[in-house]
């Protein structure tokens, strides 16, 4: 049996034979839901939406602390993290100048002459009295000090004279003091004077060994040092290494050297010299002069050559004439200053290397044999060991050192 149709089934049929009415409901219908849908819209969305700014609220100290926020332009540098300055440069301090070496005293440097010469008498000189024992022996000592024979004999007669029978002690006070005068008298009374207007012109005379192209080199050094331009002239054509040497010393003391060919004409070489010193004005040209030991005459010779082409521009040339003696030679020193007064001039002596020497004594036999004025003592290799002759000064050095 059939069942009766169902509200339902009546509705639809009837929509379905009226298909406006049906279209027309279907519109309310779903108007109806729209409108249900958005009552409900705002306060979903009003949730969603607070939910992220709380959970943003409760976090921000966390993250802030993690996370720097970043600036809407970022800086070059970041602000968390700065990067520090470069320092400033300090300028360093100039370094102190290296202080100069301590100037060695003359008594060290005279320590061997003063106890060849000086230290020996205490074994000679006892306690006693001066009698002809002590003669005797005193005679031996002062022979084979390389005063010579005649100043050796003089010192000896002063002692028999101002000492004898005396205490014996009387005798080294009476022997300094007989020295002292032997060298007074051949201390340069007063310092070289230039000649102005310049140049002033040296001739350097000595044999190969002597020290004299050393000698020159460090009387240049002094003489620039003191402000005074100077011109060397490398005069010693025979000895290969002598210009080359002399050019060393040339450089180191700022002094313009004048050269010319091995074994060439030494007079040739001082013309130059003193040509180049005119015309640059120089205050001091000092010429090397060859070393050979020669006969008599031909050192005349040379040497009367190179004072007469030297006079030419300079009549009074050489102002100054200094011979160089090495004081190891002892007793030859003597021999080779007998040779060279006799055919130069020599206006002073220079004696070197007495730092290195038992035989200095010769100074003594020099100056009274010569009675040339001694202008200089080489006591070192440095440029300030070319020293200036004081005879009380020398001779207290003897004395303290012995």
């Amino acid at each position: 049996m059939d069942q009766a149709p169902t509200l339902i089934d009546q509705a639809i049929a009837w929509l379905t034979g009226n298909a406006a009415i049906a279209i027309a409901v279907s519109s309310s219908l779903l108007s109806a839901l729209l409108l249900f849908i958005d009552s409900r819209w705002p306060e979903a969305e009003g949730e969603d939406a607070q939910a992220p700014a709380e959970l943003a609220e409760a976090a921000a100290p966390e993250v802030a602390a993690e996370v720097p926020s970043e600036p809407a332009v970022a800086p070059a540098v970041d602000e968390a993290e700065p990067v520090a300055a470069e320092p400033a440069e300090v300028e360093q301090p100039a370094p102190e100048p290296e202080p100069e070496p301590a100037r060695v005293s003359l008594r060290e440097r005279l320590a061997k002459t003063s106890q060849n010469l000086v230290g020996r008498l205490g074994r000679v000189l006892g306690a006693g009295t001066v009698d002809q024992d002590v003669i005797d022996e005193l005679e031996a000592l002062l022979f084979t000090a390389d005063l010579g024979v005649t100043t050796a004999e003089d010192l000896l007669e002063t002692v028999k004279q101002r000492a004898m029978g005396q205490d014996a002690s009387q005798v080294r006070a009476v022997l300094r003091e007989a020295i002292v005068e032997k060298l007074a008298k051949v201390e340069a009374a007063e310092p070289v004077v230039l000649k102005t207007p310049g140049p002033h012109v040296v001739l350097v005379l000595g044999v190969n060994g002597s020290g004299k192209t050393t000698t020159i080199g460090k009387l240049a050094a002094q003489y620039t040092r003191a402000g005074k331009k100077v011109v060397l002239g490398a005069g010693d054509t025979f000895r290969a290494a002598a210009a080359e040497q002399l050019q060393v010393w040339g450089e180191r003391s700022g002094a313009e050297v004048i050269s010319g060919k091995e074994g060439g004409d030494p007079a040739a070489v001082a013309f130059d010299t003193v040509k180049a010193a005119m015309a640059r004005e120089a205050d001091v040209c000092i010429i090397d002069t060859a070393g050979r030991l020669q006969t008599k005459k031909p050192l005349m010779e040379e040497l009367a050559k190179i004072n007469r082409i030297i006079s030419r521009d300079l009549p009074d040339a050489p102002h100054e004439c200094l011979l160089v003696l090495d004081s190891n030679t002892g007793q030859n020193a003597i021999s080779q200053a007998q040779l060279f007064t006799e055919v130069a001039g020599v206006t002073g002596l220079v004696l070197t290397k007495l730092d290195g020497t038992a035989k200095g004594g010769v100074i003594v036999g020099l100056a009274d044999e010569f009675a040339i004025p001694v202008r200089y003592v080489g006591v070192g290799e440095g440029v300030d060991d070319l020293r200036e002759f004081h005879a009380e000064e020398f001779v207290d050095a003897l004395f303290e050192a012995g």
